[in-house]
């Protein structure tokens, strides 16, 4: 494994179904975490075997290797980011808005939209955001199959024309007038991953 002579501090293991990339992926993270390092293994994959692979339970909550000193994994849960994201966009709104216009917000967000808009917002969350992941020296990323994680990586560019257009009222993003702060981790997460110095693709 050539990328681990000196590896970059982020690692995405990228594919088809199928093709070994949660074995590689742990396999890379627990030979990190062997070295010395701390290390943080993220799980994009709706369907993750991380835990089978890793012999421990992993959820959503960050959780702490019982063997592998200085190894965290996590696995990215598409149903709870999307109900954590619809709570942060309407909880400043509860108790301020009459039930008739919070009803229609959490339509607006109860699609796939939103799900896939959460799932890449917790994504984002790491690595948009420096103090996130200050604690490790490397995060290691186990993605979903080629297709679903090509889709969640298009996303912020197909919702910069978006905020171009629309710069009032809601959709399946939340209040668009509150999301500029959003789109500014968005677009630190895209410059992360474009960063030869930063990233490695697999």
């Amino acid at each position: 494994m050539d990328f681990l002579i000196n590896p970059t501090r982020y690692l995405f293991f990228t594919g088809k179904g199928g093709v070994g990339k949660t074995s590689l992926s742990c396999t890379t993270a627990i030979a990190l975490a062997d070295k010395g390092y701390k290390v943080f293994l993220v799980c994009t994959d709706p369907a993750s075997n991380l835990s089978d692979v890793l012999g421990t339970e992993i959820s959503s909550s960050r959780a702490v290797h019982p063997e592998v000193a200085g190894l965290q994994a996590v696995n990215i849960d598409p149903e709870k980011s999307a109900e954590k994201y619809r709570e942060r966009v309407i909880g400043p709104y509860r108790g301020k808005l009459p039930d008739s216009a919070l009803a229609s917000m959490e339509e607006q967000l109860s699609g796939a939209c939103t799900m896939e808009i959460a799932a890449f917002d917790e994504f984002a969350g790491l690595l948009g955001n420096c103090e996130a992941l200050r604690e490790f020296d490397y995060v290691v990323f186990d993605t979903a199959p080629t297709g679903h994680t090509l889709r969640l990586l298009q996303l912020p560019s197909a919702w910069d024309g978006f905020f171009e257009t629309n710069t009032t009222g809601t959709s399946c993003l939340g209040p668009l007038s509150g999301l500029t702060k959003q789109q500014e981790m968005y677009k630190e997460t895209i410059k992360t991953l474009i960063s030869a110095e930063l990233t490695t693709v697999v």
